[in-house]
């Protein structure tokens, strides 16, 4: 770790499964890096940097709790991204955080070439470091798998669903990321990365059902926190899993004016609409009346 994650930095942990993660300072300071920390001027108006710290506060609780979680075989590997790239993460949020939401898009847990690299959710590399415009480094699991090792924005690999994912909003709001950001969010249920000897993904559905039940009651605790603060009116399942944690989460605590929807998953591995997921997901948004969100003009 350089001197500089170790002055951000201290260390809470346990070190069952490897998951032994440094937990960052909650702090209200902001980032001195003008070109990767400040929004838009357009934004400032509406900014709310007290939002974005109360968010990285929930999260941050979050990870805390599952890193007092222990997993049986097949898990041998936990990845906590928000933790290791707290950097990258927390450029994330209070860029894109800092005001309230419509809309969240809401995903499952961290790939392994998209946030388990970046700490930003679908968060291929060459969108967060060239659309995004987050930059800095990060650290490092404190078990690590061979195959699946993290290099931050320096990792060479694609994550074909982020790619996918943002390339349709790239698409829609044109260079400026404010403009999906202006009304939506994108959160994952889940934060943290499980994977077997082999290296293969293992999903919080296809842990043992005690183990799945305990993960998932936290993480669906702190979803309704965080769609509380960003007063989210509507949760845009990405895949039928999210949908099903949206739903509960809504559910147990009484958010009865939210809605879930859902949108097919990015992944290649979606038999069902990878040659045609853009056109699904633009008749899905259509349907919703949410297209309109992404062509606005930014409100001064």
């Amino acid at each position: 770790m350089s001197d500089q994650e170790s002055n951000n930095c201290h260390s809470k942990s346990s070190t069952e499964n490897g998951f032994q993660e440094t937990f960052p300072h909650h702090t209200s300071k902001t980032c001195s890096s003008s070109s990767s920390c400040t929004t838009s001027l357009h934004l400032t108006s509406t900014m709310k940097p007290a939002l974005a710290e109360e968010l990285l506060r929930i999260e941050l609780e979050l990870c805390a709790q599952l890193s007092a979680l222990k997993f049986s075989h097949p898990v041998e590997f936990v990845y906590s991204p928000i933790n290791y790239a707290f950097n990258l993460h927390a450029q994330f949020v209070r860029k894109f955080a800092n005001t309230t939401k419509k809309v969240i898009f809401l995903g499952m847990n961290p790939g392994p070439w998209g946030m388990s690299q970046t700490g930003v959710p679908f968060g291929e590399v060459s969108v967060v470091r060239d659309w995004l415009a987050i930059s800095g480094p990060v650290s490092k699991p404190i078990k690590e798998h061979p195959s699946r090792l993290v290099s931050g924005l320096e990792c060479h690999r694609s994550e074909v669903s982020g790619k996918r994912f943002w390339g349709l909003f790239q698409e829609l709001c044109g260079s400026n990321p404010h403009v999906f950001f202006q009304h939506c969010f994108i959160y994952n249920q889940c934060p943290i990365a499980l994977m077997s000897v082999s290296g293969k993904n293992i999903t919080p559905a296809e842990l043992k059902a005690s183990e799945s039940k305990t993960l998932l009651a936290i993480c669906d605790r702190a979803l309704s926190k965080v769609l509380q603060l960003l007063q989210v009116e509507t949760v845009v399942a990405i895949g039928k899993f999210a949908e099903k944690r949206a739903n509960i989460a809504v559910r147990d605590a009484n958010l009865k004016s939210i809605q879930v929807v859902s949108i097919p998953h990015p992944s290649p591995r979606n038999a069902s609409c990878s040659s045609n997921w853009k056109e699904i997901v633009l008749k899905v948004l259509e349907n919703l009346n949410l297209i309109g969100l992404f062509a606005a003009p930014i409100k001064n």
